[in-house]
Protein backbone atom coordinates (compact mmCIF):
# COMPACT_ATOMS: atom_id res chain seq x y z
CA UNK A 1 0.00 0.00 0.00
CA UNK A 2 1.42 3.18 -0.86
CA UNK A 3 2.37 5.76 2.08
CA UNK A 4 0.17 9.06 1.74
CA UNK A 5 1.91 10.76 5.05
CA UNK A 6 4.30 10.62 8.33
CA UNK A 7 2.93 12.10 11.35
CA UNK A 8 5.12 13.00 13.93
CA UNK A 9 3.55 12.88 17.65
CA UNK A 10 6.04 12.88 20.66
CA UNK A 11 8.65 10.66 20.53
CA UNK A 12 6.62 8.46 17.44
CA UNK A 13 6.34 8.63 13.58
CA UNK A 14 3.10 7.74 12.18
CA UNK A 15 3.09 6.28 8.69
CA UNK A 16 -0.26 7.11 7.13
CA UNK A 17 -1.70 4.60 4.24
CA UNK A 18 -3.38 5.38 1.34
CA UNK A 19 -6.57 4.82 3.11
CA UNK A 20 -5.42 7.38 5.75
CA UNK A 21 -5.28 4.52 8.77
CA UNK A 22 -2.17 4.36 10.40
CA UNK A 23 0.00 1.60 9.12
CA UNK A 24 3.16 1.63 11.26
CA UNK A 25 4.73 3.51 13.94
CA UNK A 26 8.75 4.03 14.34
CA UNK A 27 10.64 6.21 16.92
CA UNK A 28 11.57 9.15 16.10
CA UNK A 29 14.58 7.96 17.42
CA UNK A 30 15.62 6.38 13.99
CA UNK A 31 17.20 9.63 12.89
CA UNK A 32 15.79 12.06 10.97
CA UNK A 33 12.77 12.25 8.58
CA UNK A 34 14.32 13.29 5.10
CA UNK A 35 11.37 12.29 2.86
CA UNK A 36 8.89 10.11 1.72
CA UNK A 37 8.77 8.14 -1.34
CA UNK A 38 5.44 6.38 -2.73
CA UNK A 39 5.64 3.13 -0.33
CA UNK A 40 8.78 4.45 1.42
CA UNK A 41 10.78 6.62 3.88
CA UNK A 42 13.97 7.76 4.04
CA UNK A 43 15.56 8.90 7.66
CA UNK A 44 19.27 10.15 8.17
CA UNK A 45 21.06 9.05 11.37
CA UNK A 46 24.55 10.24 11.98
CA UNK A 47 26.35 9.19 8.94
CA UNK A 48 23.80 7.18 7.17
CA UNK A 49 20.58 7.20 5.12
CA UNK A 50 18.40 4.28 6.27
CA UNK A 51 14.97 3.53 4.04
CA UNK A 52 12.12 2.21 5.42
CA UNK A 53 9.06 0.27 4.15
CA UNK A 54 5.52 1.04 4.93
CA UNK A 55 5.05 -1.21 7.88
CA UNK A 56 7.78 0.11 9.60
CA UNK A 57 10.64 -2.35 8.47
CA UNK A 58 14.15 -1.42 7.69
CA UNK A 59 14.73 -2.24 4.28
CA UNK A 60 18.51 -0.67 3.43
CA UNK A 61 21.01 1.35 4.32
CA UNK A 62 23.65 4.20 2.85
CA UNK A 63 26.22 6.25 3.42
CA UNK A 64 25.65 9.42 4.08
CA UNK A 65 29.06 10.33 2.05
CA UNK A 66 27.10 9.23 -1.42
CA UNK A 67 25.35 13.03 -1.19
CA UNK A 68 23.42 15.48 0.42
CA UNK A 69 19.63 14.46 0.73
CA UNK A 70 17.57 16.28 -3.05
CA UNK A 71 14.23 14.85 -2.62
CA UNK A 72 12.01 11.81 -2.58
CA UNK A 73 9.66 11.08 -4.91
CA UNK A 74 7.48 8.18 -6.31
CA UNK A 75 10.30 4.79 -6.23
CA UNK A 76 13.49 6.82 -5.85
CA UNK A 77 15.07 9.22 -3.83
CA UNK A 78 17.97 11.92 -5.05
CA UNK A 79 21.26 12.86 -3.87
CA UNK A 80 23.44 15.42 -4.79
CA UNK A 81 27.22 15.48 -4.54
CA UNK A 82 29.29 17.83 -6.06
CA UNK A 83 27.83 18.73 -9.17
CA UNK A 84 26.29 15.09 -9.90
CA UNK A 85 22.42 14.21 -8.86
CA UNK A 86 22.84 10.58 -7.96
CA UNK A 87 19.33 8.87 -8.06
CA UNK A 88 18.23 5.63 -5.65
CA UNK A 89 15.66 2.90 -5.33
CA UNK A 90 14.28 2.33 -1.96
CA UNK A 91 17.02 -0.67 -1.36
CA UNK A 92 19.98 2.12 -1.59
CA UNK A 93 20.91 0.82 -4.86
CA UNK A 94 21.97 3.59 -7.48
CA UNK A 95 19.97 3.86 -10.35
CA UNK A 96 21.20 6.93 -12.04
CA UNK A 97 23.36 9.97 -12.61
CA UNK A 98 22.75 13.35 -14.14
CA UNK A 99 24.29 16.75 -13.98
CA UNK A 100 23.36 18.71 -11.67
Amino acid sequence: MAISDVQEKGSWLYIIDGNGKKSATISTSQGDLMGIGMDFIVFLKGSWYYTFDENGKKIATLSSSSGSFKNAAGNSFNLKRGSWIYTYDKKCKKTGTRAA
